[in-house]
């Protein structure tokens, strides 16, 4: 779902629909790239079908940046397509909208796309209709299990958190109490739902992103300390990171090593929690 405030409405327009074939739209050409990489030729004719349904759907509606409307559901879907996700979820992603903002109906959606991908976009706008307004812990804690007990397809949640996420990444255009108010339901919702999935990516950067908005200057200054204090230590564990794994592979072991820097988020929570300062 776009968040309301970065959705605006404009007259339709007639553009001219992307076509198959070497005439592919720019927006398509850019995921399309991605989708190679792991889906057939049909998986990937199906999805751009999608995309011409969703591109149609939401003419003449645009971003508060004055991007076209479009533009949204193919980054949330560039993001699932980044985990590996499958075809069909790739079209809901591309479709997630459609129901919630444009007059499509979810039969109209059967129909072209088959009842999974229907589904699946479906069970996102649902999701998208529950609001959450108390912030208190347990409020927020039974607001969760409600969101997953919702969902009968594990991959309806993760829509939404790639709907989310995107929506974060973009927030910049919103007043800033609401872009607070946002980024705290995403601090105590979203990201930890994203963590009991084990989408550790994606909980580090919502977490970052709700951070930024809810505290910028704090944000920003802590932002600075880590870079400074990091300078090259991220070339060097990749180094022991690639020395450790060639010499399991010539013992014949396996397994892999990988290093993770502590997230400004996390950082902070630490300092707050311990009530230690930075060079602690």
């Amino acid at each position: 779902m776009l968040i309301p405030s970065l959705r605006k409405r404009h007259p339709p327009t007639h553009k001219p629909v992307p076509s198959f074939g070497p005439g592919r739209d720019l927006k398509f050409q850019d995921i399309e790239t991605l989708l190679e990489t792991y889906l057939s030729k049909q998986e990937i004719a199906n999805i751009y079908h999608a995309y011409i349904f969703g591109y149609q759907a939401h003419a003449g509606q645009h971003r508060a940046s004055g991007e076209s409307y479009i533009s949204h559901p193919v980054e949330v879907a560039r993001i699932l397509a980044g985990l590996h996700m499958d075809s069909k979820a790739i079209s809901a992603a591309i479709l997630h909208d459609v129901i919630e903002d444009t007059p499509t109906a979810k039969k109209q959606l059967s129909r072209g796309f088959g009842k999974e991908v229907a589904e699946l976009v479906d069970g996102v706008s649902k999701l998208s209709k529950v609001s959450f307004t108390d912030q208190a812990e347990v409020q927020a804690e039974n607001f969760r299990k409600m969101l997953m007990a919702m969902t009968r397809d594990i991959r309806v949640i993760m829509i939404k958190l790639a709907d989310r996420l995107h929506n974060m990444r973009t927030l910049g255009a919103m007043r800033v109490e609401k872009r607070k108010r946002i980024a705290r339901e995403t601090l105590e919702i979203y990201a930890p739902i994203a963590s009991r999935l084990g989408i550790q990516a994606f909980k580090y950067e919502l977490e970052d992103l709700s951070f930024k908005a809810i505290h910028p200057n704090r944000y920003a200054a802590l932002e600075k300390a880590v870079k400074h204090r990091r300078g090259n230590r991220k070339g060097l564990l990749k180094k022991i990171e690639n020395a450790i794994n060639k010499r399991l592979r010539q013992d014949g072991l396996t397994g892999k090593i990988s290093s993770r820097e502590k997230h400004i988020y996390g950082i902070y929570t630490k300092m707050k929690q311990k009530r230690l300062s930075f060079d602690e």
